[in-house]
């Protein structure tokens, strides 16, 4: 049975959205080697529309950067109810049909885990559905103020356990959390 995880850079107050505007330089060693250990454990790639439109654009020209060396080839899923035809980045394909039914299917095959990478409606929805099984917050020591965060006010209140949690040399803490077994 495969994992679904997702690892999400944050802000003290919340935004998930645009972290470079929040990051500075507490981007560190550790904080790399965490997120080189979790793309190690990743085989198979879940995207939003928003973050595949986003990203397509920018990372198969920054095929030089670790982390376009990684995601470029990885085979990619894409949720989206406006998207239609063939999609253009490579290894990426549209998930037709019930996304929960086709996330239920990966999860039941073999292979390393599956990660949403950025996709806050996505890393949203799987969580409440039940389908998430990690959720990695990188905790950037910044105040972001503005921008989208990834809990909503309407949101069903959720428990949540501590997995493990690591605070790094530039003051980052990563905490990973699980759904709350009963």
């Amino acid at each position: 049975m495969r994992k679904v995880t997702s690892g999400l850079f944050t802000s003290v107050d919340g935004v998930v959205q645009d972290p470079y505007t929040f990051q500075y330089d507490s981007f560190d060693a550790e904080l790399g080697t965490a997120m080189g250990a979790w793309m190690e454990r990743t085989e198979t790639v879940l995207l939003g529309r928003q973050s595949y439109l986003e990203w397509s654009e920018w990372w198969p020209s920054h095929d030089d950067d670790p982390f376009g060396q990684w995601i470029n080839p990885i085979e990619k899923h894409v949720a989206s109810t406006t998207l239609d035809g063939d999609l253009t980045w490579q290894n990426a394909h549209l998930i037709r049909g019930d996304v929960d039914d086709f996330v239920r299917d990966l999860k039941a095959g073999d292979g390393g885990d599956v990660a949403v990478t950025g996709s806050v409606t996505l890393v949203r929805h799987l969580l409440f559905a039940g389908l998430l099984d990690e959720l990695q917050l990188m905790v950037h020591p910044a105040v972001a103020g503005a921008g989208r965060r990834l809990f909503e006010p309407t949101d069903p209140p959720t428990r949540l356990r501590l997995v493990r949690s690591e605070v790094t040399s530039k003051g980052n803490v990563l905490a990973t959390y699980a759904p709350f077994a009963d």
